[in-house]
């Protein structure tokens, strides 16, 4: 199985890179699951329906991941409601707010179980142990057909939305041969250490956004710069460059659902 994930997608750049490149993408690396982080979708924060629908349109995606600014819009409480687009929000915010933090999706035979976790480190928004939440998860499902007492799905998909590289790391080791991927998303910023662990699980720390390039985590560089020059805040805007970045990891699993590859996929494109 060959899943094609991409980073935080930011704004209008980030959209229209997407709708431009994602498709040729699918049809490149022959994916046979794609899955989108979104919760910085709508002027680079939360979601909307029209900017879901926007990427929804393109008939590729299988599920959409997010993080802490997936509550940041009035309209992010029915779009989980709904479930139409299987779109997640962290499984370990608080079990009573709406929407899910996993689900299994099919496509023809295949299912693969996506789940969204949310960091603790650094992360203002509080979320319970995502430790936990991964182990209360993992109690329902396996890769292994003989394991009686748990649903069967081919892949286990984790995006872990968190600042710290070490706190990624841990759940990366913790799950390692329990799930296919852990993925990191939130910083923006791609990782170089893209690995299949001891136990078969594929692992990068930050998958990068798909945004303006020539800018600040998706953000225009001047009023970032004043900040951080002055210390004076400046109202911050979505990046204008003619140019987008797409941050993508492609992960192959067995019939096991283990890994067997991981790659990072990092391309510039121009979209104005």
């Amino acid at each position: 199985m060959r899943i094609l994930f991409f980073g935080d997608v930011f704004g209008r750049p980030g959209r229209d890179a997407l709708k431009k490149e994602a498709p040729k993408l699918k049809e490149k690396h022959k994916a046979d699951f794609v899955i989108a982080n979104i919760e910085n979708i709508a002027h680079g924060s939360g979601i909307t329906k029209s900017t879901v629908s926007e990427l929804s349109e393109l008939d590729i995606f299988n599920a959409y991941t997010s993080g802490d600014h997936i509550w940041d819009t009035p309209d992010a409480e029915a779009i989980l409601k709904e479930k139409k687009d299987f779109v997640l929000r962290p499984a370990n915010f608080g079990k009573d707010m709406s929407g899910s933090g996993f689900e299994v999706i099919s496509r023809g035979a295949k299912r693969i179980l996506v789940i969204n976790l949310l960091g603790q480190v650094f992360i203002k928004r509080e979320a319970s142990n995502p430790f936990i939440a991964a182990d209360e998860i993992l109690n329902k499902y396996t890769l292994d057909h003989t394991q009686e007492g748990r649903e069967y799905v081919d892949a286990i998909f984790v995006d872990f939305h968190a600042e710290a590289t070490s706190e990624k790391r841990a759940l990366g080791f913790y799950l390692d041969g329990r799930v296919s991927a852990v993925v990191g998303t939130h910083t923006h910023v791609p990782t170089l250490d893209a690995q299949i662990l001891p136990k078969g699980t594929a692992y990068i720390s930050d998958a990068g956004m798909v945004g303006a390039y020539n800018s600040i985590i998706g953000l225009e560089k001047d009023p970032l710069i004043t900040q951080y020059l002055t210390g004076e805040v400046k109202k911050k805007e979505i990046g204008s460059d003619k140019r987008a970045e797409i941050g993508a990891v492609l992960v192959e699993t067995n019939k096991e659902g283990m890994a067997v590859k991981i790659e990072h996929l990092r391309k510039v494109v121009k979209i104005y």
